[in-house]
């Protein structure tokens, strides 16, 4: 079974930036599609990032984080990345790493927007 650990949550002023970073336990991890999930009080869960297993296709669902957000891997630290800018009081939530495939969730890590 792997573990995902996620990192890299801060609190930042709007118009900042920072990465996320969600570790594997395991290299299976890498063979597989992965997605970033966020989500704010009171809102439902939100996937923002997916990519593929080679790293060579990435899709980011909602409008509003296409141009400021990007998703990437290194096989070699079984990691998957989100690198956020312009960041706006809205993206503010929990952040979470998740790999369908493999059943598994990272426990989340907090994105705080404001001045």
């Amino acid at each position: 079974q792997v573990q995902l650990v996620e990192s890299g949550g801060d609190w930042v002023q709007p118009g900042g930036s920072l990465t996320l970073s969600c570790v594997a336990s395991n290299a299976t991890f890498n063979n597989y599609v992965v997605n970033w999930y966020r989500q704010a009080p009171g809102k439902e869960r939100e996937r923002v990032a997916s990519i593929s297993s080679l790293g060579d296709h990435t899709y980011y669902p909602p409008d509003s984080v296409k141009g400021r957000f990007t998703i990437s891997r290194d096989h070699a630290k079984t990691t998957v990345y989100l690198q956020m800018t312009s960041l706006k009081p809205e993206d503010s939530a929990v952040y979470y790493c998740n790999c369908p495939m493999l059943r598994a969730w990272g426990q989340g890590t907090q994105v705080t927007v404001s001045s």
